[in-house]
């Protein structure tokens, strides 16, 4: 019998498996209305999202007072419109950008459409086998050395919540003239509480990328642009988004985004402090475990990470009879819980101000059941995510985007250019993008993310192992 999206996703909604995943409502229906009795265009009195002078034009000066922004957009083709905009109109087409290498593929995406030259910075490698912050000085190094970098782009947090130390990152780049470009789709949510590290916005990032249905009570696709600079106009910003957003936004989606907004700012601070008392209830429990290891900031020293969002829950399976994927299996197929990502020796619960402390109570009990169940027995990977090195860099991206492609076999790919971005998904970033040297290392890599079952994205052929080269 054919299967239905509607109906599997009425069914999911009924199962009772609880979502330690996005989005951050947590499929909470009183944050919406009947979706179809609101659904409309842009009729006389509702404003117009690309030319807003009315309810829409408050709807995002509101976004902008509550976050402490000059500007902010209302994005409803999520954080990747915003990214592909705040890389647009902050750097001249062929311009170069000092990009941090763990960025998200919308980044290389505007790369490519805007025929840009990439200076590569390396986020930290650290002892619990996450990467880490981006150091600022390196980043002060590589403006140094290459005067004609006219952008900084960096992802904090990180998917699986590292911060990175962007007040200094920001008056090193200004120090240089060259606007910082901030992608905190997982961080909407800071700034909110003390708990959590302070937003972007407030530490001199010029162009900051929230996606608010990640992490707070907001419908899936619903984002934020923010802009606090000196250095791009809003002209240029709005002269982007009308390219790259949707000419016919959905009043469905916008109307989610203003009940967000309402809700942070009139409930925000009570609902906040009861998530934070959750958290550390859950964290200090954790602290029980004795195979599993929930991260926490102790795992880190200061060089390998700035700051961590306490809201990812990263549950280390190193040195157990588990890996990653096995453990979030366990955890949806015995104790019906979801998880939002599983990897080699990790697996990810994305949390948010809408999760119950009766859903805390119930992850909290599983880990502990299956900590109990598990053997010591198991070595795992150190690390999933790897890059190709800058030195390997043979083509441009945007150049070996265009030249003609096939599929080869991996043992034959030695050695040859790559025609394709090849990602692990979630969460998007890519470990070979086009024009990167594909070497022995890599196809190793790649044949143990096979053997572990994660999600590849951009192989020609995972079961034949045919890659993409440029011809």
């Amino acid at each position: 019998m054919p299967e239905f999206l509607d109906e599997k996703l009425e069914s999911y909604a009924r199962s009772g498996i609880y979502p330690f995943h996005m989005p951050g409502h947590k499929r909470n229906v009183c944050c919406m209305s009947n979706p179809y009795a609101i659904d409309m265009t842009e009729i006389e009195g509702f404003d117009d999202l690309h030319a807003s002078g009315g309810v829409l034009k408050e709807a995002q000066q509101r976004a902008a007072s509550l976050y402490g922004s000059e500007r902010s957009y209302y994005l409803v083709n999520g954080s990747t419109c915003g990214i592909l905009t705040a890389l647009s109109a902050a750097l001249p087409s062929g311009g170069t950008v000092l990009m941090a290498r763990n960025s998200h593929k919308s980044a290389y995406h505007a790369v490519y459409l805007r025929n840009l030259e990439i200076v590569y910075v390396y986020p930290k490698k650290t002892e619990f086998g996450i990467l880490g912050s981006v150091d600022p000085i390196e980043v002060e190094e590589s403006l140094r050395c290459n005067p004609n970098i006219k952008a900084v782009f960096l992802t904090s947090p990180t998917y699986e919540g590292v911060v990175s130390d962007i007040a200094s990152i920001a008056r090193i780049a200004h120090k240089y003239q060259a606007p910082l470009i901030v992608d905190e789709a997982h961080g909407a949510h800071f700034g909110i509480h003390a708990s959590f590290p302070s937003s972007s916005v407030r530490l001199g990032a010029d162009l900051v990328v929230m996606s608010m249905h990640k992490t707070l009570p907001s419908l899936t696709q619903t984002a934020l642009l923010h802009l606090n600079s000196s250095y791009v106009t809003a002209d240029l910003v709005e002269r982007f988004l009308n390219i790259y957003e949707t000419s016919s936004p959905s009043y469905v989606l916008m109307a989610g985004m203003e009940k967000c907004i309402r809700f942070l700012r009139e409930n925000g601070a009570e609902a906040f402090e009861e998530y934070a008392k959750r958290l550390n209830e859950f964290y200090r429990e954790a602290e029980a475990l004795s195979r599993l290891h929930v991260m926490r900031r102790e795992d880190f020293s200061s060089e390998e990470a700035f700051g961590l969002d306490p809201s990812k829950i990263v549950i280390s399976a190193k040195g157990t009879e588990l890996t990653g994927k096995r453990l979030a299996e366990l955890l949806r197929k015995a104790h019906r819980i979801q998880l939002e990502m599983s990897s080699g020796f990790y697996a990810l619960g994305m949390t948010s101000v809408m999760d119950s402390k009766e859903g805390f109570a119930r992850f909290s009990k599983a880990l502990r059941q299956i900590d109990g169940e598990t053997g010591r027995i198991r070595k795992t990977a150190d690390c999933v995510i790897s890059f190709s090195d800058s030195g390997r860099q043979r083509m441009k991206l945007s150049y070996a985007m265009d030249q003609p492609r096939r599929a080869v076999s991996f043992e034959d790919s030695i050695g040859r250019v790559s025609g394709g971005m090849v990602c692990l998904y979630p969460p998007g970033i890519p470990i070979l993008l086009p024009g990167e040297e594909i070497d022995g290392a890599f196809v190793e890599n790649i044949r143990n993310f096979k053997k572990m079952g994660l999600n590849l994205q951009g192989i020609a052929d995972m079961i034949h192992e045919r890659i993409y080269v440029v011809t």
